[in-house]
């Protein structure tokens, strides 16, 4: 299993339209590929001093399921065009991690 971990910023005015652009437009969109190994993405928000911080963790079987995504250059950011209006500054290259453990308790 793949996590595929990137950050994007916007301004605390622009945090509210961001979120929901990623929720009616840019998830569906992602979802609509019908991506193989595709599992899910996750949405974590964090307010700071005078910015938002968005961070997005989309879950894949594996590598290759990535690259099916994004392609070759497959840490290149995915910052469709209209959230690079919305978004302060983003990374432009995600992590890639192997999950190794999941421990859940009651």
């Amino acid at each position: 299993m793949i996590k595929r971990i990137w950050h994007g910023y916007t301004t605390l005015a622009n945090a509210d339209a961001y979120e929901r652009l990623l929720d009616t437009v840019i998830f569906p969109g992602i979802e609509a590929k019908k991506i193989p190994g595709y599992r899910s993405i996750e949405l974590f928000r964090r307010e700071l001093s005078d910015e938002v911080q968005f961070t997005t963790v989309m879950t894949f079987d594996s590598v290759d399921n990535v690259i099916a995504f994004q392609g070759p250059d497959y840490d290149l950011a995915y910052v469709p065009e209209e959230a690079r209006r919305v978004l302060k500054r983003w990374d432009q290259r995600a992590a890639h991690h192997e999950l190794r453990q999941t421990r859940l308790y009651d």
